[in-house]
């Protein structure tokens, strides 16, 4: 998959393949293609890991390096133990702080975060299984944004009114949404089952007092 491949399924969902009277450019379906990628992203960040070297001494790590950076999910240190010792930590801007009990001596240590994916001219990072929900929210995305230019406009597309886009576009952005939620409800279970959270659960049985 690459942004051709993905502007091409767009266009079939929309009936927009006559390349000699395009409804949409194929630089107006790239915006709508990237918007829907961001959101998608949100909810399902590309998984990456990152090593950053300590400094003796000093709690905090600079994270300004990773870019597209959306989450962190953990921090690994010290490295490569078993069982892996995970780090509470506290994030502010572009500095992490550890909270853990030990101090960072110099060593290294593991950044477990997500970022961004892309979708470029030449490849994708987003698993083949989902697609379809990144071409569901573009072309949502590209319904409204149509519908909302075509309003008190002379419609010279044929007989699809700016209403039946809209309609159309909106039941595309509710799927859309309600895929990402789906989605990101269980990218939260799945992460929480990989690392240690960060704040203890509060009990739902036990009364501990004012």
């Amino acid at each position: 998959m690459n942004l051709a491949d993905m502007r091409a399924i767009v266009r079939r969902d929309l009936h927009d393949e006559d390349s000699a009277s395009y409804r949409w450019t194929n630089d107006e379906l790239d915006w709508h293609i990237a918007h829907a990628v961001k959101d998608f992203s949100e909810a399902v960040p590309y998984e990456q890991k990152a090593t950053k070297a300590t400094t003796a001494g000093s709690r905090v790590l600079d994270l300004s390096t990773i870019t597209g950076r959306i989450a962190v999910e953990a921090v690994e240190y010290p490295v490569d133990k078993f069982p892996r010792i995970y780090q509470p930590f506290a994030l502010w801007g572009d500095s992490l702080t550890l909270l853990g009990d030990e101090t960072p001596d110099g060593a290294n240590a593991y950044i477990y975060y997500g970022k961004l994916h892309t979708l470029d001219a030449t490849s994708s990072t987003i698993p083949a299984r989902l697609e379809d929900v990144v071409a569901t929210g573009a072309c949502g995305f590209a319904a409204v944004e149509w519908a909302a230019y075509a309003i008190n406009r002379v419609n010279v597309g044929g007989s699809v009114t700016s209403k039946e886009f809209l309609d159309w576009g909106n039941v595309k952005l509710t799927v859309f949404q309600d895929e990402l939620k789906r989605l990101g409800s269980k990218n939260r279970v799945r992460v929480r089952r990989l690392y240690r959270p960060y704040y203890s659960p509060v009990s739902k049985s036990t009364d501990f007092g004012p």
